[in-house]
């Protein structure tokens, strides 16, 4: 029993290796595995409370009033962040907030604009 991944072309569970790269004999498709994997990777979206797709650049506003960590201070439901940057990680976003200066937010507290 091989736990090689079904074909992505056809469904094929039958696949097999020939070298580095798997091969479906029912469809005859090649490819990389690990070419693949770097695909999912680059492909990440990053969606706020409502769904719409986050890029880099976009204004957001922040959906509930958040503690700061390690101060007594809170950011307010409403406050608005200009020309926000994606980042990998737990808080995925990265911005300035007025009062605040530089933070990382997570994309499930925000809304865009």
């Amino acid at each position: 029993m091989s736990n090689l991944p079904d074909c992505p072309k056809c469904g094929s569970e039958y696949t097999f290796e020939d070298g580095t790269l798997l091969v479906c004999p029912e469809c005859a498709h090649e490819w990389d595995p690990a070419a693949e994997t770097a695909n999912e990777e680059d492909n990440k979206v990053i969606k706020d409370a409502n769904g719409n797709v986050l890029n880099d650049g976009d204004t957001i506003s922040v959906i509930k009033d958040l503690k700061v960590k390690g101060t007594s201070s809170v950011i307010k439901i409403g406050t608005k962040a200009k020309n926000i940057r994606l980042v990998d990680g737990d808080h995925d976003i990265e911005c300035k907030l007025e009062g605040f200066g530089a933070m990382k937010l997570k994309s499930e507290f925000v809304k865009k604009i």
